[in-house]
């Protein structure tokens, strides 16, 4: 069992406990449930394409930075210019919360993607009263049914879906006209080895006019600007900002570096 099979795993009874916890219609009540969210496609389209994630930690290299705040980093990444802030809520693999999002959403009105591993409608909801703005799909959990449903339970809510793919067969079996953000990850979930050329190639059958983002893999300036002339639009990173002291600070400064490109295009 590789580690997004445990993650899978442990997701499905965390889901069914929240569920007693808290059920849709209580979600349906939070303020936030019907705050309208903020478009990171169009932010993506006219901005750096730098979705900067907060993220303590992860199963492949433990703690990270367990001391940044959320808000605080949030507010620096948006200050540095990024198209969106991404979120890990996960806390059992990733030591995230709930409470992550919601007090980025207090500060910021950067388009927020709440990144987690979601396996069932009810999670689309509950991101919505977190104050999300944008969700995660990873195809590897996903049929391609519930693809289709959960985007269009998102976007019945106002989010828009970031679907997140690895392989040819992925794209050809859950990519459709309606996703908003398709992602292709550079880090292969059964051995995290990373291969940007495997990426490069699967951008050229997508269509031109889809928005697509580079997710792992991405530390230095030279990477992302190769990306960019391959196509790609917008750049998820998390780990080269997070390890730093101030992300905030790292983050601006990578982005300083990507401007001469962003003049050209």
């Amino acid at each position: 069992m590789n580690i997004l099979d445990k993650i899978t795993q442990h997701k499905r009874g965390e889901v069914i406990s929240r569920m007693h916890q808290k059920s849709i219609q209580e979600l349906q009540e939070s303020e936030t449930y019907f705050r309208e969210c903020n478009s990171m496609k169009e932010a993506i389209r006219n901005g750096s394409g730098i979705i900067a994630e907060f993220k303590r930690q992860s199963p492949s290299k433990g703690i990270i930075n367990s001391e940044a705040k959320p808000e605080i980093v949030a507010s620096e990444y948006t200050n540095a210019g990024v198209s969106g802030v991404s979120v890990l809520t996960d806390e059992a693999f990733f030591g995230g919360k709930d409470q992550d999002l919601l007090a980025i959403k207090e500060v910021v009105a950067t388009p927020v993607l709440r990144k987690d591993f979601v396996i069932d409608s009810y999670q689309i909801h509950e991101a919505k009263a977190l104050g999300a703005d944008v969700i995660l799909l990873i195809a590897r959990i996903l049929n391609p049914d519930q693809t289709k449903e959960f985007t269009e339970i998102a976007h019945g809510l106002g989010l828009e879906v970031l679907l997140e793919t690895h392989s040819e067969q992925e794209i050809e079996k859950h990519y459709f006209d309606s996703i908003d953000l398709i992602g292709i990850n550079n880090r292969d979930l059964d051995t995290f080895q990373v291969d940007i050329e495997n990426s490069i190639r699967l951008a050229q059958s997508l269509p031109k006019e889809s928005i697509k983002i580079a997710e792992s893999g991405l530390g230095n300036p030279e990477t992302v600007i190769r990306m960019k002339e391959n196509g790609f639009d917008g750049f998820l990173m998390g780990e080269a900002f997070m390890k730093h002291t101030h992300p905030g600070k790292a983050c601006k400064k990578f982005i300083e570096q990507l401007k001469p490109v962003s003049h050209e295009n």
